[in-house]
């Protein structure tokens, strides 16, 4: 393994953990049985290495995704906020804020123009409008500029593991 714990310690990874790695970012209900056989493994020495992974921290946990267009959550919105306030009190509320409203499914503090993007899953545009309202309502902004994605052209939650 060539990754690096967040302790700073070293993960060595060889070409079957990497293959590992790639097979369950896809499906991480695939058995360990067909895993195994897939990486040309024994079953034992394959969730051997699984287990290794998890416990170093490069596998964080074993999610399902949710079709959001069964879900009833068709519409993706990105939200741009930029503040004048940058004190940790400011952060701090703003974390609990948007942590505290599961349509606000990512956000990220950037670098430039815009503060904060934040992307939302929403049914439609009123659910965004209401979103939006709470947001306001408990807190200072300078602007907030959203943006309604017309057609998602890539999703995935895969990381490229060539630089592992």
């Amino acid at each position: 393994m060539t990754a690096t714990r967040a302790t700073g310690m070293a993960i060595v990874l060889d070409k079957r953990d990497k293959r590992i790695l790639e097979y369950l970012q896809q499906d991480a209900s695939m058995p360990v049985a067909e895993l195994a056989e897939k990486v040309d493994l024994s079953v034992s020495a394959c969730w051997r290495r699984i287990k290794a992974l998890e416990e170093s921290g490069l596998i964080l946990k074993r999610v399902a995704l949710v079709d959001r267009k069964k879900a009833n959550l068709p519409m993706t919105v990105f939200v741009g906020v930029k503040t004048s306030r940058h004190s940790m009190e400011w952060f701090e509320a703003f974390q609990d804020t948007i942590a505290t409203i599961p349509e606000i499914v990512e956000a990220y503090r950037l670098t430039g123009n815009i503060d904060y993007l934040l992307r939302l899953v929403v049914p439609d545009i009123d659910a965004y409008d209401r979103v939006y309202k709470r947001l306001i309502s408990k807190l200072d902004f300078t602007d907030v500029t959203s943006f309604i994605s017309m057609e998602e052209l890539k999703f995935t939650t895969a990381v490229p593991v060539s630089y592992i």
